[in-house]
């Protein structure tokens, strides 16, 4: 699979949208699907959820930490309770409930992160949000999911819903195209992409971004393999050993903080099982400034150009006799 229409611009869709249909359509089909939010049936796209079931919908009000506890009390009342609300709040106000009561508990609950990574640019780093899948991993036992597109996203939220413990699954603001087709089987890991010369591992947003850079490499003769991550964990380590034995190395690109997200995840397996070089990018070092998303990722090299750069290093780092002619876009790596 390559970015859907190379050369051109694609039709870009807003991934909450598909989250609300299909959370509508399972609530439909299964009365115990109850939804609770936090004053944020807009932002969630929740209207039509609302005014179709107005009585499987909580609202709590600005209260993060009782929009988890309620959501854990039916959980224990035998319903299947989905929580909506914007990520920076759910991530940092409502930590230790989604520890205790959800994960610790064992409820089956369905944690939704609305705008997640750097969704609210304009709004500066009290509404950012990448280091939550940092925070959310040290969590034993809870299923992280980061969709990539639509499709994936109304398939994620199914999957999550059917696992028997608790699951953060975070929701797209900033637009994407569609990269697989609907109704497609939900793969923990995806290969989007063959390539032997270096691997581009990517999650969410990053996916097409990492597409895309895929096909600057070529037309510089290089081939990139493109692992798109759909759930963090468990993470499906299996085809990313493959790729860290067949080809250079390994870029990982993330919507998120570095310091415990894919790149981490991927290194401390690399470091127990084998030498692999690698490049982290994502989030690291410092608080995100204010801007628009795309403005915020072009600041930390979360670009095509960007993740093409770092693939190149990587290889330059291998054959020093190769030239990139791209400046370098690594934050990390794991010695080869």
């Amino acid at each position: 699979m390559t970015a859907p229409g190379a050369g051109e611009t694609p039709q870009l869709h807003d991934c909450r949208v598909a989250f609300s249909e299909e959370l509508l359509a399972l609530a439909q089909e299964d009365e115990r699907v109850v939804v609770v939010c936090n004053d944020s049936v807009g932002s969630s796209q929740l209207g039509r959820f609302a005014a179709e079931l107005p009585g499987r919908l909580v609202d709590v009000g600005i209260a993060e930490q009782d929009l988890v506890g309620v959501a854990a009390g039916l959980a224990n009342g035998g319903m299947l309770p989905v929580v909506c609300g914007a990520a920076p709040f759910l991530c940092a106000r409502a930590f230790e409930q989604v520890k205790v009561d959800l994960v610790y508990s064992g409820r089956r609950v369905v944690v939704c992160a609305m705008s997640p990574g750097v969704a609210y640019g304009a709004l500066g780093a009290t509404h950012h949000a990448p280091e939550d899948l940092s925070l959310m991993r040290a969590l034993p036992g809870l299923h992280l999911v980061v969709p990539a597109d639509p499709a994936e996203t109304r398939a994620a939220l199914r999957w999550a819903v059917a696992q028997e413990g608790p699951s953060y699954v975070r929701i797209g603001r900033v637009r994407t195209p569609d990269l697989g087709a609907r109704g497609a089987p939900f793969e923990l890991t995806r290969v989007l992409r063959d390539g032997d010369d270096v691997t581009l591992v990517a999650i969410g947003s990053m996916v097409w971004r990492a597409l895309q850079a895929a096909d600057e490499l070529a037309g510089r003769g290089v081939a990139a393999r493109v692992l798109g991550v759909s759930v963090l964990e468990p993470l499906d380590l299996v085809p990313i050993r493959r790729a860290g034995e067949e080809t250079a190395g390994i870029v990982t690109v993330e919507e998120a903080a570095t310091s415990g997200g894919l790149g981490a995840a991927v290194a401390i397996d690399a470091a127990r099982h084998g030498p692999v070089q690698m490049r982290v990018l994502g989030f690291a070092d410092r608080f995100a400034g204010i801007g628009s998303a795309e403005e915020l990722y072009e600041d930390f090299g979360l670009t095509p150009s960007g993740i093409a750069g770092a693939a190149l290093e990587l290889l330059a780092s291998r054959c020093p006799a190769a030239t990139t002619g791209v400046e370098p876009g690594s934050t990390g790596a794991v010695p080869g």
